[in-house]
């Protein structure tokens, strides 16, 4: 009599599946083989050849559950399509990493760090200015691509971190301001064109499946800010497979045993969506030279940008790295040239807890210490790149964007031996230098980090624990950064701006500068914005001023209120006298207070528009308020 073993192998070649590996393959696998199609089978062929036969063991029998099973390979497929090389890779590059991890290994052993080349820009001087200009001739041929996976949870925000309010003044939320920025980029570049033709700059959006929808919902209920639909991409970034051990064996869902558990891979996946999307190449196609990857929560940021396109173009960079000075060990990654014994180097972002260890460890007895401008020679990167496109779609030919990945398992002790809960493997967007040709052009532009950098990542709770002196990174602080760099920007312009006051909102006392708010064309680059400030101008503490209009001058205004002016674009108002009124009022707000607007209790206080003066000049036209 036969044995059912050899029973179910006759079963399976009268089917056509053959080979030794179904006598390796889980019984469970081998009796539900007939369910599957010719593809099917090869993937679960693969998986038993990389050791997942645990993914098979609670199987139900043949005509039970047998939707479910479909499903898992749905899943499969999926997992190994949006991998690099597919699940085979993912699992191998896990156990490299996972048996390095273990072992401790030191990713930069052998490398000695420098400072590398870069260019420190001072916000209002004749350098700056210059590089600016240069910035928005070269804006025209730039395309822009926001990392924006992620939801607002972190934050006390249930939301997507774009549609939170990047100030309250206006409500003026992340994704409208940056499409604002990008558009005035556009206009002011094309008036400088010589060619007189005039060009769109593309923006690409990379969501995931927490933020996709909902970033495409804000979009069209808002006729996408202004922008054309055409000029928007939106990029969807799948997550990978979990690992449950060091032997890389991937974790099955807690819920449902037909299904392998996923988490995010990290933002590093721009690179390869991008690639393998083919719209480098459309890009590439239409004359464009440069790519900028921005974070999705820093509403400075284009302060800075027109200078540091400038800058690339001048210095002729392939890779740009965007920088704010940086205090010696402070919790921010410094820009750093790793040089090894063979010979290789590398411009790249070193965590500020590898930093340190390695200058200690490479003849800098100090470590991580300040130099004599009071900062850390090495920069403060903040996630901003700007790349040549044509070096950039060369290197993805060589990689298909493909980015370096780390693990960082949780071990459940000392042993590691087992992890508390699964890990992955991650990648990030600021590593893509790392598999350059020693050849390429890698280098950094520091801005100040008033002008440029107020990430809003912190919700009001961790942000009150922050020690005293660092920086909160909320969206309570987040907002009073833009009020103090508008303010110092309009100083630096030669109005007189009052002293900001200290308050305390949400457990954290910050700086309240006059609530100064512009939309970005009326002056995204500082050169324009001295045009538009004459005379004596003054503006109060306890004042708000919301400029909207290209065309829009001051000339010895007085301000100590509330003043709001509205023109088209064909108008051109000059704004000057004295303005006085009871203004608008900062009120503080409990976060626990579950009847204020979740936006609002993550910064702590409320405006009350007690009083203003507003004008409105809808007609073309020359207009004197």
């Amino acid at each position: 009599m036969a044995s059912s073993v050899d029973s179910t192998a006759e079963e399976l070649s009268k089917l056509g599946i053959n080979g030794e590996w179904t006598a390796c393959a889980p019984p469970n696998l081998q009796k539900n083989l007939q369910l599957l199609s010719p593809d099917q089978v090869e993937l679960a062929k693969m998986l038993v050849d990389m050791g997942q036969n645990h993914l098979f063991y609670h199987w139900a029998d043949p005509g039970v559950e047998d939707e479910d099973k479909k499903a898992f390979f749905a899943q499969v497929v999926k997992l190994d399509q949006n991998y690099p090389g597919g699940l085979v890779s993912y699992i191998r590059n896990a156990r490299e990493l996972l048996a390095d991890s273990k072992a401790g290994k030191n990713p930069f052993d052998g490398f000695t760090p420098s400072v590398p080349t870069g260019e420190v820009l001072t916000h209002g001087d004749d350098s700056f200015l210059n590089f600016e200009e240069e910035g928005i001739k070269e804006a025209r041929r730039a395309a822009f691509v926001l990392v924006a996976g992620g939801l607002g949870e972190r934050l006390g925000y249930n939301g997507i971190k774009v549609a939170l309010p990047a100030e309250t003044t206006t409500g003026t939320c992340f994704l409208q301001h940056y499409i604002e920025c990008i558009l005035a980029l556009q206009e002011a570049s094309n008036k400088m064109a010589k060619d007189g033709c005039q060009r769109e700059i593309p923006f690409a959006i990379m969501t995931s499946d927490d933020t996709h929808t909902r970033t495409l919902q804000l979009l069209e209920s808002n006729n996408y800010f202004g922008i054309k639909p055409s000029q928007v991409t939106l990029l969807k970034q799948e997550k990978v497979a979990c690992l449950d051990d060091n032997d890389a064996r991937l974790a099955q869902d807690p819920h449902n045993k037909y299904r392998i558990q996923t988490k995010p891979h990290g933002h590093g996946d721009v690179h390869s969506l991008l690639y393998s999307s083919g719209i480098l190449n459309v890009w590439h196609s239409a004359g464009l030279k440069w790519i900028l990857f921005f974070q999705d929560t820093n509403g400075l940021l284009f302060n800075a940008i027109p200078a540091s396109l400038g800058v690339s173009s001048t210095r002729q960079f392939h890779v740009n790295s965007l920088a704010v000075p940086r205090k010696a060990k402070e919790a921010i990654g410094g820009i750093t040239r790793l040089t090894h014994a063979d010979g290789r180097s590398m411009v790249i972002n070193v965590e500020y807890n590898q930093l340190d260890p390695l200058l200690r460890a490479s003849g800098y007895p100090d470590g991580d210490a300040n130099c004599e401008t009071g900062y850390s020679p090495f920069p403060g990167n903040i996630n901003q790149l700007i790349l040549e496109l044509g070096p950039y779609i060369d290197e993805l030919k060589k990689t298909g964007g493909a980015i370096k990945e780390f693990v960082n398992p949780k071990y459940k002790d000392a042993s590691k031996t087992s992890f508390k809960s699964s890990t992955r493997l991650e990648c990030m967007m600021q590593d893509y230098p790392k598999t350059l040709p020693p050849n390429a052009r890698v280098g950094f532009t520091v801005a100040d980090t008033w002008l440029a950098y107020a990430p809003v990542k912190n919700n009001p709770e961790d942000a009150a624990k922050v020690p005293k002196g660092n920086p909160y990174h909320s969206a309570t602080s987040g907002e009073m950064a833009i009020y103090r760099a508008n303010s110092l920007i309009l100083r630096k312009a030669g109005a007189k701006i009052d002293d900001p006051v200290a308050q305390v909102f949400n457990g954290q006392e910050v700086e309240v500068w006059p609530q100064i708010v512009w939309k970005p064309k009326w002056g995204l680059a500082f050169s324009e914005i001295k045009k538009k400030v004459r005379g004596n101008c003054s503006i109060s503490q306890r004042s708000t001023i919301v400029i909207n209009g290209r065309n829009i001058f001051f000339e010895g205004l007085s301000l100590d209120g509330a003043l709001l002016v509205n023109s088209v674009d064909e108008a051109e108002v000059k704004v000057g006298g004295s303005v006085q009124n009871k203004g608008w009022v900062m009120e503080n707000v409990d976060y626990k207070d579950t009847s204020v607007p979740e936006e609002i209790r993550t910064r702590g206080f409320r405006i009350s528009k007690v009083e203003q003066l507003e004008r409105t000049f809808k007609e073309p036209g020359k207009f004197s308020l």
